[in-house]
């Protein structure tokens, strides 16, 4: 296969949602493909504080993180769109004045309440089954702390993305009334709860991670034909539409499964590095 650039989602794709260390046989995949001449990306909703320490690896050129809004190439910023403060102090009162809890992500920290916490936990205790990557990710950070500071503490720091869960679709309403014009309301309903429960988050619509892989193969003089984009939920729709071969994993939601070209292997059965190998990449 030609030299492609290949873009990764983080969290139900690369690794098992939540976790830190890549496993050796998908990272021994990454390598391998890195010294076979192809340029490996991350492509995550996951900030830049969160996805830094999976870019030690020297596998990684870049990254696409906060859903587009901060995109990385060889050491170079080429996007950095944090959301206007007015416009993010009112989507978050609108979300807040229905009860709908929120944490809110800046470059280089996460803000969470503690309400934020007890709900993730309820929620998973009462749901007893896998949750969709997104919120087991943010299930697993609330429980272990992972890189969350209490939202006591935000001190107005440029945000690039609002995290959300509301028991109820309805208690969405207002927000999106008032914004769905500036907002993607990226949403997933919680696997085999009946009574309402939504997780999701808002992206900024100048940018979504299709966006952030343009603006690569821009900055690489690369066309999108030459990408290939590995997601699992329905936020990296944006991802594996532009992408010149689309893959989602096994463990994927149906929506992404029916856009993609191809399915991978489940991330818990060394997904990635069996495409990689089937895609000629390795």
């Amino acid at each position: 296969m030609d030299h492609r650039l290949i873009f990764l989602d983080i969290d139900g794709t690369l690794l098992p949602p939540g976790d830190m260390l890549i496993p050796e046989s998908t990272l021994a995949a990454l390598d391998c493909a890195k010294a076979n001449g192809h340029r490996l990306f991350l492509c995550t909703g996951r900030n830049h504080r969160m996805t830094e320490p999976l870019l030690r690896h020297g596998c990684f050129a870049g990254a696409v993180c906060s859903a587009g809004g901060y995109v990385l190439c060889d050491g170079k910023t080429l996007v950095d769109i944090p959301m206007e403060p007015q416009q993010a102090k009112g989507v978050r009162a609108a979300l807040e004045r229905h009860g709908v809890e929120c944490t809110l992500e800046a470059r280089d920290a996460t803000f969470g309440g503690v309400k934020m916490t007890q709900r993730w936990s309820f929620i998973h205790q009462k749901n007893g089954a896998p949750l969709n990557s997104e919120a087991e990710r943010w299930r697993k950070a609330m429980e272990e702390g992972m890189s969350i500071l209490p939202l006591s503490d935000y001190k107005g720091e440029p945000l690039y993305k609002i995290v959300f869960i509301a028991d109820h679709e309805s208690d969405l309403a207002e927000a999106k009334r008032l914004y769905a014009d500036q907002f993607v309301f990226c949403e997933s309903k919680l696997d085999s709860l009946t009574d309402g429960f939504v997780n999701g988050e808002l992206i900024n619509r100048k940018f979504d991670k299709g966006t952030g892989i343009k603006a690569i193969c821009d900055h690489l003089g690369c066309t999108l034909a030459d990408t290939i984009g590995f997601g699992d939920s329905d936020n990296d729709l944006q991802m594996t539409d532009v992408a010149g071969i689309s893959v989602c994993m096994a463990n994927g939601s149906e929506t992404l499964k029916k856009r993609c070209d191809r399915i991978a292997p489940s991330v818990y059965e060394d997904g990635i590095a069996k495409e990689f190998k089937a895609l000629g990449l390795i």
